[in-house]
């Protein structure tokens, strides 16, 4: 993992064998990111992603061990607790160019994945909410 700061914004560069989730936390922690957007591509070999069935409020997860084009990685810096809180969504195309999505819960880079995030001034918290099954932010 490499990362640079350009104007506002940090540049990262995951590699062979890096995870998402843990590194973008990492480095929200340690550049002190409490609020922000999060945006990039890549490719994965070894990905869990989900859906949360808002009805029942039961979240489904599906594990990917292939080759995947990770063709967009969208997402919410925020603190849940006074911890790095990552809410992030990814698209992955497979083979045969079809895609699959939803909340990110891991994805170990398989090539390199360049992700961007955008920090912003401010502070937020999170809270479960029984009604939408979810930590929702809360605006300060």
């Amino acid at each position: 993992m490499d990362y640079k700061k350009y104007g506002d914004a940090y540049l990262v560069r995951l590699d062979i064998g890096d995870e998402i989730m843990e590194s973008l936390t990492e480095i929200c922690r340690k550049e002190k990111i409490l609020v922000g957007s999060i945006t990039g591509i890549g490719t994965t070999n070894h990905a869990k992603i989900g859906l949360l069935d808002t009805g029942t409020k039961v979240y489904y997860p599906i594990e990917y061990n292939e080759d995947l084009e990770i063709t967009g990685i969208n997402g919410t810096v925020s603190e849940m607790n006074d911890e790095t809180y990552l809410h992030i969504h990814i698209s992955l195309a497979k083979k045969d160019h079809s895609v699959v999505g939803g909340h990110l819960d891991f994805a170990y880079v398989s090539a390199v994945a360049e992700i961007f995030i955008r920090p912003v001034d401010g502070k937020t918290d999170r809270e479960f909410s029984e009604t939408a099954g979810v930590n929702l932010l809360q605006l300060k």
